[in-house]
């Protein structure tokens, strides 16, 4: 409530500016005063909110999406602005956005997540959650509610407990103290969901929502049309100056597990000396400084920008702009063998990025392809457009800092 009414109060006193200077030089007509006020309070509340919504994903800097989700709802907003022909006052959207901006962030400064003192009772298979480095952990030694500092409880409730502990669990929930399950606390905290048995698997359904999988298909449809124009003189430019560089072609294909299992072909920018079909595995893994890299090849992956043609894909319907990496078919049918019910994460289609990328980045040990497995597991269990939101903004400093490439 208090991080609430300290940000309206820089918005207050940012159009009280805004009022002032108005008044001083009168640019600004009534309805272009209303319209701004309306639209920068619309934006500055949505704000709040989504950045609150955000709160709930593991690894999340909110103050890395400040800038980003504010400037997102200020682009809308003129996008209305200029479709509708509304007038605005440019002084009034300048001085709230920045005044916005700066309290968002001492906010965030202010009022930050020390993060909760998780107090653990033993028995069952807790010692994951004392495995976790970025929590505080109290571990109890004695079934004494009274003693204990304020935290919620954690326990693995499947576990045969002694009777004192389960009293203390039962009257922890009766006094009004939060409960969880081991495993939903590490899944919280790690941004992943580990599978040991289907019928132990915590999904719920184990069929994701088609509702939402039918509309971010749309939604793939039409960000994939408004982008064309600007990728496509991208794509030409990266294409003369992969022809510059070495000699091949400039596009290369490569066989993918895709959809449901059914194999495709992926279409990139070609970033080494030599082609690879996906249909051997040794050169479907890409080392650390894998001297096939091209000059122009090793720029293109740590931008991302090898990628761009996968657009292609996403039209298509064999991809979709966020979502588990698709995997060579000999690597795939490698990992189905080795891991198991590694073949669920194809139960939604593969994306461009996804929740392991933003993660994990690349991968290439079986150890670090179970670990991705998880984050792809997290990313169905919680399938939704606020966490695919999350990971379309940590892409954009994915591809700024060239996280996780190979």
């Amino acid at each position: 409530m208090i991080p609430a009414l300290l940000a309206l109060s820089f918005n207050a006193d940012a159009l009280l500016v805004a009022f002032d200077f108005a008044e001083r030089v009168p640019l600004a007509s009534g309805d272009a005063i209303s319209n701004s006020v309306f639209g920068v309070t619309v934006c500055a509340v949505a704000t709040l909110l989504v950045l609150r919504r955000f709160r709930q994903y593991p690894g999340t800097q909110i103050a890395q999406s400040i800038l980003p989700v504010l400037a997102a709802f200020y682009a809308v907003f003129l996008g209305l602005v200029v479709l509708l022909r509304l007038e605005y006052s440019n002084a009034i959207l300048l001085l709230c956005f920045v005044g916005t901006l700066l309290a968002r962030y001492a906010i965030e400064t202010l009022w930050r997540d020390k993060g909760m003192l998780y107090c653990v009772v033993p028995g069952g298979k807790v010692d994951r959650i004392r495995r976790l480095t970025r929590v505080p952990i109290l571990d109890l030694h004695e079934p004494r509610l009274e003693v204990l500092p304020r935290g919620p409880i954690i326990a693995d409730l499947h576990a045969d407990l002694e009777p004192e502990w389960e009293r203390l669990i039962a009257e922890a929930a009766i006094s009004g103290r939060p409960v969880y399950h081991y495993r939903q606390v590490w899944e919280t905290e790690t941004g992943r969901v580990q599978i040991n048995h289907l019928s132990e698997n915590s999904f719920g359904a184990l069929v994701p929502s088609f509702v939402y999988q039918k509309l971010k298909r749309s939604v793939d449809l039409l960000a994939s049309i408004l982008v064309l124009p600007v990728v496509l003189p991208l794509m030409a430019i990266t294409a003369i100056l992969i022809k510059l560089d070495s000699k091949g072609p400039v596009f290369f294909l490569q066989r993918r597990m895709g959809f449901r299992g059914k194999v495709f072909n992926v279409v990139k920018f070609r970033t080494m000396t030599e082609a690879n079909d996906g249909e051997d595995r040794e050169k479907s893994v890409t080392l650390t400084d894998d001297e096939r890299i091209t000059k122009i090849g090793r720029f293109l992956r740590k931008t991302r920008l090898d990628e761009l043609p996968q657009i292609v894909n996403i039209v298509l319907g064999q991809m979709s702009w966020i979502g588990p990496r698709p995997e060579a078919v000999s690597l795939s049918t490698w990992y189905e063998a080795e891991i198991p019910f590694y073949r669920y994460r194809h139960i939604v289609r593969p994306g461009i990025t996804g929740w392991a990328q933003v993660n994990q980045g690349h991968v290439a040990s079986l150890d670090e392809v179970d670990d991705k497995l998880q984050y792809d597991f997290y990313y169905i269990k919680h399938l939704s457009y606020w966490l695919d939101i999350v990971i379309a903004l940590r892409t954009l400093r994915v591809v700024l800092s060239g996280f996780g490439a190979k």
